[in-house]
C-alpha cells in the first residue's frame, strides 16, 4: 500500500490563561486541567477565496476565437476552507498554516465561546508553511505561549487540539515519535512526529507538552486513505518563533543567501576519501555576482561545515544560510582537490522568497 502524504485542512487556536510560575502538571486522570486551559484560546478558521471551476483559454489562442469562445467559460465561483490556528497574544494575533490561508479573499475566525471576528492575514511564509493572522476585539483575548521544542524528546507526551472534519476543540493525546523529520515538504524540513490522532482540519493547530506550552504547529499527515494511522507533523516550535517574529514586522521572512546549487556526496566519492558516510554539500554551480562568488567558491568544491557546524546532509547548509542575517559574516571550511581550505562570505538576501 503506497502512503500518501497530505496536508491536513484544518487549523486550530489555542490559548492559555495559566498563572506565571505555575506549570500544569498532567494528572494521573488525563489532561482535563491543561485541556480547561487552553481550550478559549482554540479558534476555528473559515477562509473564502475565489478559485475557477472550469478550464482556462490557451495564452496563445487567437484573438478571434477568444473573443468567441471567452464569454463561454464558467465563472469564478467562491470556494470554501476550513482550518484552525491559535492566538499567542491578547491584542488577537493568531498562528496557522500558510496553506490554511493561501489565497484568501476573507477570513473569518471563531471562539469556542461562539464569538466570531474577521481576520486580517498579516504575513505568510509558504516555506515553513506557517502564516500570521490578526484580530481585533474590545475584550481581552485568551492566548498560548511557546515552549522549547529542542528540549522536547522522543518518548515525551504530547496534546493536539484542533477542528479535524470541521469538529471544533477536539482533543487528542501521544507521543513524540521522532525528531527532525524530513517529508520532502520544503527547503527547510525538521518536523516533529507524534501519534497523537492528527486529520483533515488539524492543520494550523498547536500541539502542547504537558505545560501546556505551544512546542509545535501540526501541519501534515501521511494517511493512504485520508484519515489519521497514527503518523502525524508538526513544525517545530522553535522555527515558528522566529517564523511569527519577522512575520510580525513586515508580513516577510527575509532570509540568507548564498548563490549556490548543491548536490549530495555521492558513496563513491565518500570511499574515495576515506569516509564512512557521505557529508558535506557538493556545489554544482556558483550563481554570478552571489556572495558565494564574491568570496571564492568554486564548482565542485565541497563544503564540510558553515558557521562552525558541521554540514552531514544538504539541508543543514539550506537552514543555516537562510537563518544567518544577510550582511552578516560566516565562515565556510571546504574541500577542494583534496585539501581542505577556509574561505569568509558575507551572506546577502534571498531576492525571491516563494523559491
Amino acid at each position: 500500500m503506497t502512503s500518501v502524504l497530505s496536508k491536513s485542512a484544518s487549523l486550530a487556536l489555542v490559548a492559555s490563561v495559566a498563572l506565571p510560575g505555575i506549570a500544569l502538571a498532567v494528572p494521573p486522570g488525563g489532561y482535563g486541567d491543561l485541556v480547561e486551559e487552553v481550550a478559549p484560546a482554540v479558534v476555528f478558521i473559515e477562509v473564502t477565496a475565489a478559485q475557477p471551476t472550469g478550464g482556462q483559454l490557451p495564452p496563445n489562442m487567437p484573438e478571434a476565437l477568444r473573443r468567441q469562445f471567452g464569454d463561454r467559460l464558467p465563472e469564478a465561483r467562491p470556494q470554501q476552507g476550513l482550518g484552525s490556528g491559535f492566538i499567542i497574544s491578547q491584542d488577537g494575533e493568531i498562528v496557522t498554516n500558510h496553506h490554511v490561508v493561501a489565497g484568501a479573499q476573507t477570513v473569518s475566525v471563531t471562539l469556542t465561546d461562539g464569538r466570531t471576528y474577521d481576520a486580517e492575514v498579516i504575513g505568510s511564509d509558504p516555506a515553513t508553511d506557517i502564516a500570521v493572522l490578526k484580530i481585533t476585539s474590545d475584550a481581552k483575548l485568551p492566548f498560548v505561549t511557546f515552549g522549547s521544542s529542542e528540549e522536547m524528546r522522543v518518548g515525551d507526551e504530547v496534546v493536539a487540539v484542533g477542528n479535524p472534519f470541521g469538529l471544533s476543540s477536539t482533543v487528542t493525546s501521544g507521543i513524540i515519535s521522532a525528531k527532525s523529520r524530513n517529508i520532502n515538504a520544503g527547503p527547510y524540513d525538521e518536523f516533529i512526529q507524534t501519534d497523537a490522532a492528527i486529520n483533515r482540519g488539524n492543520s494550523g493547530g498547536p500541539l502542547f507538552n504537558n505545560e501546556g506550552e505551544v512546542i509545535g504547529v501540526n501541519s501534515a499527515i501521511i494517511s493512504p486513505g485520508g484519515g489519521s494511522v497514527g503518523i502525524g507533523f508538526a513544525v517545530p516550535s522553535d522555527l515558528v518563533v522566529d517564523v511569527v517574529e519577522d512575520l510580525g514586522d513586515d508580513g516577510r521572512v527575509t532570509r540568507g543567501w548564498l548563490g549556490v546549487q548543491i548536490r549530495p556526496m555521492s558513496e563513491e566519492v565518500a570511499e574515495v576519501l576515506g569516509y564512512d558516510n557521505p557529508r558535506g554539500a557538493v556545489v554544482e554551480a556558483v550563481t554570478e555576482d552571489s556572495p558565494a562568488a564574491r568570496a571564492g567558491l568554486k564548482t565542485g568544491d565541497i563544503i564540510l561545515t558553515y558557521a562552525g557546524k558541521e554540514v552531514q546532509e544538504l539541508r543543514d547548509l539550506t537552514r543555516a544560510v537562510a537563518l544567518t542575517e544577510p550582511d552578516d559574516s560566516a565562515q565556510i571550511v571546504l574541500l577542494r582537490k583534496g585539501r581542505e581550505e577556509t574561505l569568509d562570505v558575507t551572506i546577502g538576501t534571498l531576492p525571491d522568497q516563494d523559491a
